[in-house]
């Protein structure tokens, strides 16, 4: 298998990302090249492509094939109350304000299986903020948005992240969220209600109008510069005046076109206010 950091794999690769968004519109061309070259690698390996040439034959003529190669592509990696600083901080200092609007539109941009929406979700329940909340929940993987309305988990995944429930303020016990049945769990469809999962693709997609907080967090690491940009601008329009937008520990928009249109609201914790 040729190593991925030979000019010719990139060359290749690019050409393939190409050919990917002519035929199925999925655009990652403007994703970090690094990370690409990298999942791109664990796909060769994972569906028995020795060169890119062969896996681009087969996803090209093969729409299971594209598929199957969406699941790397989108790493729909997630845990419920992931980084529950975060979470804290949000119902510390975001919930208290957000408490002053009649009603809530809140976008999770980039939901994978809906581990994030769904903390969210018990975390407004908790507010008393769930019922006048409408909750966006996006992503490019037909996959995982599957799989997030469902709202269907492991039982041992959810008993492992019962800690992070826990560190972010949780007034109840996180058991009081879900059904257990054998080795799987079932989210309450009171917390699904207001809940509209949707595919939405920040390269390419328009606004969402009116949010008053849109959490995108470990999305972005792995889009290029210009697609951060892109993503910013969408966010920047579909925020409401004052409204928040969170990002993930290793993200920030301070280096980006749209720096000054943001206040850092709570610095640690990756929460920005639009100005």
């Amino acid at each position: 298998m040729k190593r991925t950091h030979t000019p010719e794999f990139e060359i290749q690769l690019k050409r393939l990302l190409e050919a990917i968004n002519l035929k199925y519109d999925y655009d990652f061309r403007h994703y970090a090249l690094a990370s690409m070259k990298r999942r791109m690698f664990q796909a060769m390996r994972q569906m028995n492509c020795q060169t890119l040439l062969l896996l681009q034959e087969k996803v090209l003529h093969d729409s299971e094939c594209f598929n199957d190669l969406l699941q790397y592509l989108t790493i729909p990696v997630s845990e419920m109350f992931r980084d529950p600083s975060y979470f804290l901080a949000l119902r510390q200092k975001v919930i208290p304000l957000l408490k002053t609007y009649p009603s809530l539109k809140i976008w999770v941009a980039g939901c994978s299986t809906g581990e994030e929406v769904y903390s969210l979700a018990i975390l407004l329940q908790e507010e008393a903020l769930l019922e006048r909340t409408m909750l966006y929940a996006t992503d490019i993987n037909p996959k995982s948005l599957e799989k997030a309305a469902l709202g269907l988990f492991g039982l041992k995944e959810i008993q492992q992240v019962t800690p992070n429930y826990e560190k972010s303020g949780g007034k109840h016990t996180l058991s009081d969220y879900y059904t257990a049945a054998s080795d799987s769990v079932s989210i309450d469809t009171a917390l699904k209600k207001n809940i509209t999962f949707a595919d939405h693709s920040l390269v390419t997609d328009a606004v969402f109008s009116e949010m008053h907080l849109i959490s995108c967090r470990n999305v972005l690491i792995y889009f290029d510069r210009q697609l951060q940009n892109r993503a910013y601008g969408l966010f920047h329009e579909s925020l409401c005046r004052r409204g928040f937008l969170g990002l993930g520990a290793k993200e920030t928009i301070q280096f980006s076109n749209y720096a000054n249109s943001f206040d850092y609201f709570v610095k640690e914790d990756r929460i920005f206010q639009k100005k």
